[in-house]
């Protein structure tokens, strides 16, 4: 537990430069712009809070829709990521299979994958809302290349 609160700690840290070189940001939850991604299945939507996606060395910073009853298969990313759940409840482990490893997880909740480390997420029965972290650029690898959506 130590380690990922300095993991998440250490992430962060970095993140405050970065995140006031440019000009202030401020986001309410009601002006959010919620968009269907064709790097995550079906039925997931993202909204971009701070940064771009594509822009190497911007912090970046998501809010991922998941469905009700949805599975998040196995992946990477190329970044290290900070995850925190703002609304319903989210279950997350790590490897190479799914598996329903753990309890689901409540708002509040913050997790720390480092960089190609495979993990995957499921919801129970409401939506959940998460929030993720990183440092561009972005980027997603399924896994089994079957549960790419955007082949």
């Amino acid at each position: 537990m130590k380690r990922l609160l300095l993991a998440a700690t250490s992430l962060i840290a970095l993140c405050i430069p970065a995140t006031a070189q440019d000009t202030e940001v401020r986001v309410m939850p009601d002006t959010l712009a919620w968009k269907d991604n064709p790097a995550f299945p079906k039925g997931v939507q993202i909204a971009t809070l701070v940064g771009d996606p594509a822009k190497a060395g911007d912090v970046i910073v998501l809010r991922i829709k998941f469905p009700a009853n949805f599975q998040m298969p196995p992946h990477t990313h190329p970044y290290s990521e900070v995850v925190t759940i703002i609304s319903g409840a989210v279950g997350t482990s790590h490897g190479d299979k799914f598996e329903k490893k753990g309890d689901l997880l409540k708002p509040g909740s913050l997790w720390v994958y480092p960089a190609k480390h495979g993990h995957y997420a499921w919801t129970g029965s409401e939506e959940g809302i998460l929030q993720v972290q990183f440092i561009g650029p972005g980027g997603i690898d399924y896994l089994n290349p079957a549960d790419d959506p955007r082949k």
